[in-house]
């Protein structure tokens, strides 16, 4: 399993996110834009109420009056339950049939392609393979396309690209697929792990208020800590060093799990 699947805050989000039991729902009244239902096939004297928030109507842009209406029996995900015990809903995962058969066949961990067909810089959105016409159901944030750091998601992919990818949620209630494509690459800082405690020489990639990046190998950027830069009070670490100047530093810690390398000061010299 690659490292953003194995994540338990990822897992956690996909627990959440993930699709509930489906139900048969008969809306009875209206509450503002929420739509109150009865529950069909109710077996808890609890749960023969609910709820559909109504963000949760439709996946279109229209009051919940004109989509559905009194006496409507519908299918409807449950998504949780309210403080006196009445189920909540959604009815937008269940809204079209097509695609929600496409979302819950791709499950966390299933390698998937497509061909990218927006590039923003908050993310890439891709149209995947089999996934029902008039839909674009795959998207890629940021930190998924890639080991190393980057400044806009251009630099990793282009419009139209064909790319292969690895699931990481599957949204029945966004109707998308979040995937990745670092998934399937190794972790760089998986081989960098023994270089814990050695001293290396590397370029300042970045300067930010407290600290510094320097590159250490590719792939691999670790931070320095501004008070590593000085032994007394600094504004800005720009006081000292600048961008793309060569620093040696020792490599005090390689957190795996966080992704993170935590350097300190080291003496000039050689490097190991």
């Amino acid at each position: 399993m690659s490292d953003s699947a194995s994540d338990p805050r990822l897992r956690s989000l996909a627990n959440r996110l993930g699709p509930g039991p489906v139900r048969k729902v008969r809306v009875i009244g209206f509450d503002g834009s929420d739509v109150l239902v009865s529950v069909v096939d109710a077996t808890e004297p609890d749960a023969r109420t609910g709820r559909i928030p109504g963000d949760e109507v439709s996946m279109r842009r229209a009051a919940s009056s004109e989509i559905l209406s009194v006496g409507q029996e519908i299918e409807a995900e449950e998504i949780g339950r309210l403080g006196s015990g009445r189920l909540l809903f959604s009815a937008k995962a269940c809204e079209n049939p097509a695609l929600r058969a496409f979302l819950m066949a791709n499950q966390r961990g299933q390698v998937v392609t497509g061909t990218v067909s927006a590039v923003h810089n908050f993310g890439v959105f891709v149209h995947l393979d089999g996934e029902p016409e008039g839909t674009c159901t795959g998207f890629i944030r940021v930190p998924e396309l890639s080991w190393v750091r980057i400044s806009h998601p251009s630099e990793v992919v282009q419009v139209g690209q064909r790319i292969t990818a690895e699931v990481l949620i599957s949204e029945t209630r966004s109707g998308q697929v979040a995937i990745s494509l670092k998934a399937l690459e190794e972790n760089p800082l998986v081989r960098f792990a023994k270089q814990a405690g050695k001293v290396i020489r590397g370029p300042i990639t970045k300067i930010i208020p407290f600290g510094v990046f320097v590159h250490l190998a590719p792939g691999v950027e670790g931070f320095l800590h501004v008070s590593e830069l000085a032994d007394g009070p600094v504004d800005s670490p720009e006081q000292l060093v600048t961008e793309g100047e060569l620093i040696t530093v020792r490599v005090a810690e390689v957190d795996l799990p966080r992704h993170r390398v935590r350097l300190a000061a080291a003496p000039e010299g050689p490097a190991g």
